[in-house]
């Protein structure tokens, strides 16, 4: 494909933010209908409670602290779940025991990108497949070092770099960088690091926007822009 028809889409999500899982599904049909474009995916972090403790709190005293009653979680699953069913998404919230703290998730998923964009994307899907719908705790190590084996990554390095500090500061920063453009909620989808798509808009919409910005690269008029 030419290189115009190139773009780059970097997804600030959160792994425990179930409208980032129904954004990622939407964009991957987004991504399908755009066929004459190469897209290339990026996952950026994004923390919507970086003040867990690491290992994790028990997830429905999480929920009632935040939400207030089990009528008023019960309410929010129940209008997540069919959204999820339209996207082949099978939500378990009541499977859910802990919420995690994702910084160690998100490191993972900055060393999956270094590997390489194919194994970043299915380490992302893994993530949020075994937090939603196996109820598995994307905090606990031993998982992130098995959904990493399972994404293609070499276990035996993340086993030995995840008890470390390393890129600890490097994830915080991203994270702050990404608050300091403005972005309070997830996902965000930032297309050539110049338009922005806030929330788990439809497929359509988002193929629309990947189209137009496509577009304007070959026409050079994001340079203009910028």
């Amino acid at each position: 494909m030419s290189e115009l028809n190139a773009i780059t889409v970097d997804v600030v999500s959160d792994v425990v933010c179930p409208w980032c899982f129904i954004g990622q599904k939407r964009l991957d049909r987004a991504i399908a209908a755009v066929g004459d474009v190469d897209v290339h995916v990026r996952w950026r972090p994004f923390q919507l409670d970086p003040t867990i403790p690491p290992e994790g709190k028990d997830r429905r005293e999480y929920m009632l602290a935040k939400f207030g009653s089990d009528e008023r979680i019960r309410e929010i699953h129940d209008r997540i779940e069919p959204l999820g069913e339209a996207e082949d998404i099978s939500f378990a919230f009541d499977a859910i025991k802990v919420a995690p703290n994702t910084l160690d998730a998100h490191r993972l998923i900055r060393w999956a990108g270094a590997a390489g964009e194919a194994i970043q994307n299915r380490l992302v899907r893994r993530l949020f497949q075994l937090n939603f719908e196996e109820g598995a705790d994307i905090g606990d190590h031993a998982v992130l070092v098995e959904a990493a084996r399972e994404a293609g990554m070499d276990a035996s390095v993340v086993a030995s770099l995840l008890p470390t500090e390393a890129d600890v500061e490097a994830v915080r920063t991203e994270i702050a960088t990404a608050s300091r453009m403005g972005i309070s909620g997830v996902p965000c989808f930032l297309l050539e690091d110049k338009y922005a798509v806030m929330g788990a808009q439809d497929a359509d919409t988002l193929a629309d926007a990947i189209r137009q910005v496509a577009t304007a690269k070959a026409r050079g008029e994001l340079d203009k822009a910028g």
